[in-house]
């Protein structure tokens, strides 16, 4: 599991992105139509597509050879990495947890959702924490701990009630969903990435 950062941003482009959840669930159907379901996973995993128009291959312009790197380095499908997605990479006093006077250790989590519909994952590649609150008011540096998977370890437990809040960014832990990459030159040092897919998650699920 490395600590790999997908280039998502290299010099002069901008890719483009999708991104989708997936669930996996089994449904069965009796004769009379009705439906029995068993749900396999309790987080979704993301289906995550990043296409280039053209990379540069050259010294000046090492793009193509950047990303294909990574690839090698990760050996296809074989290990993961990290990568910063667009729209989905940062928070804002994002609700994780909330006190009871005696637990000292939370994982950091963050709720996708409006209109009264949020789903909450849980975020283990914090990249940076801005700041932790409690019940509004921010805790000092010295008050606690965050760990590389996400967990926050207080130097004194929470009061009971108390609504805890983080601000920062995150990355998703990713693999390549398959063992090889397309690549086309279609000019001198210029090259079409139509399609790179990954999956992941902003867990370590991967």
């Amino acid at each position: 599991m490395s600590q790999s950062v997908y280039p998502m941003s290299v010099p002069g482009l901008l890719p483009t992105v999708s991104v989708w959840p997936r669930f996996s669930t089994r449904t069965q159907s009796a004769v009379s139509g009705r439906e029995t379901r068993a749900a396999f996973m309790q987080y979704p995993l993301w289906d995550i597509t990043v296409g280039y128009e053209f990379l540069r291959a050259n010294s000046a312009f090492p793009e193509l050879d950047t990303i294909v790197g990574l690839f090698l380095a990760c050996k296809g499908s074989w290990d993961s990495f990290l990568i910063a997605i667009p729209n989905d990479q940062a928070c804002t006093n994002m609700p994780f947890a909330t006190g009871d006077g005696v637990t000292t250790v939370f994982q950091l989590t963050r709720t996708r959702g409006a209109g009264g519909f949020g789903f909450t994952e849980p975020v283990m590649n914090p990249l940076a924490v801005t700041n932790i609150k409690a019940a509004g008011a921010v805790v000092s540096g010295a008050g606690y701990t965050i760990g590389s998977t996400g967990l926050v370890t207080f130097t004194t437990a929470p009061a009971s009630g108390a609504a805890l809040t983080w601000t920062g960014t995150y990355y998703f832990r990713c693999r390549f969903t398959k063992d090889q990459i397309e690549f086309d030159g279609f000019m001198q040092d210029l090259y079409e990435l139509k399609k790179v897919e990954m999956i992941g998650a902003p867990g370590n699920r991967v």
